[in-house]
């Protein structure tokens, strides 16, 4: 099995789950996974912020607010609603996931935030939307929350349970919050619990996302450090987050973040989608890649043809 790291896109097209789960785990912590908004316009206009991102270094993309009713990426070359997965897949060469949102009922969000995160049906993290989402080729399925949309910790392990159950191995589950999304118990260390995770790797999760250190507050190095070794004696990977916005710091910043991210001894790195809006700013992105790897491998990143 190769390393992802020198995978190239006719890899990732060749892969099972179990192997993309191993070449992540055999890169030893330097996966790089950004998060874009197709909704909103592009930075580039005519470009897809999604392969923007992965020009910039990104290992694998991940499209929030995608409704999987009515699939949106602005950018795209015309594309059929069922095929725009796989056309995200094809210009980027890297393997895309997307983000679900778990709802539990009688449950409200405590937090009022900008229309642009209004739910819609083809967001929320059911059973329909997920075998949809397989169906149009997705890699990575990741349940969190958006701001102010009121997703709790229990509503993202009973969604596990059920994925679990009904979608076997057919997709990578993500599960865990960046930011309380909504949720003001469950905010700052409660965002993540070692219970959290413990119940999240119960539930089938393969990766357990947590706030990466010095974002949320609260939330140090020492303690998602001890969140990491927990879960990874569970037998899960874990992916720390960037979502409150620092993904548009300035570059020293994010440079800390990383480092930070690295000593927890966290699997794959994430950058939220929130730069000027769409996606990180794209100088992070690289700033970002090379504390973690290196520029060796963040320019054989950036530098590879999707045709290989």
């Amino acid at each position: 099995m190769k390393r992802f790291l020198d995978c190239t896109a006719s890899d990732f097209e060749k892969m099972t789950k179990k192997e993309l789960l191993e070449a992540i785990a055999s890169s030893e912590g330097r996966i790089l996974v950004c998060e874009t908004i197709g909704i909103l316009q592009p930075m580039l206009g005519d470009v897809t912020n999604a392969e923007f991102v992965a020009s910039m270094g990104a290992d694998i993309v991940l499209l929030n607010m995608l409704d999987v009713n009515q699939p949106v990426v602005r950018g795209l070359p015309k594309t059929e609603p069922d095929q725009v997965i796989r056309k995200v897949k094809e210009l980027t060469g890297c393997p895309v996931g997307i983000n679900l949102e778990p709802l539990e009922q009688d449950v409200k969000s405590t937090v009022e935030t900008s229309d642009m995160w209004k739910m819609s049906p083809g967001r929320v993290g059911t059973l329909e939307n997920a075998q949809k989402a397989v169906e149009m080729g997705v890699d990575m399925i990741v349940l969190t929350g958006n701001p102010g949309i009121g997703v709790t910790n229990r509503a993202i392990t009973d969604t596990l349970k059920l994925y679990r159950e009904n979608l076997g191995d057919s997709v990578i589950l993500v599960a865990g919050k960046m930011h309380a999304a909504g949720i003001l118990s469950e905010a700052g260390e409660k965002i993540i619990t070692k219970e959290d995770v413990k119940a999240f790797a119960q539930a089938g999760a393969d990766i357990i996302l947590m706030p990466a250190p010095g974002t949320v507050p609260g939330i140090t190095m020492e303690y998602i450090r001890s969140l990491v070794v927990y879960a990874h004696d569970l037998g899960c990977m874990t992916l720390t987050a960037i979502g409150t916005s620092q993904e548009g710091a300035d570059t020293a910043t994010i440079k800390e973040i990383a480092l930070m991210c690295k000593m927890t001894g966290t699997d794959l790195h994430h950058l939220g989608d929130a730069g000027y809006g769409g996606m990180a700013l794209p100088e992070n992105i690289v700033e970002y890649g090379k504390v973690i790897r290196g520029i060796r491998h963040t320019y054989h990143r950036m530098a590879v043809s999707v045709r290989r």
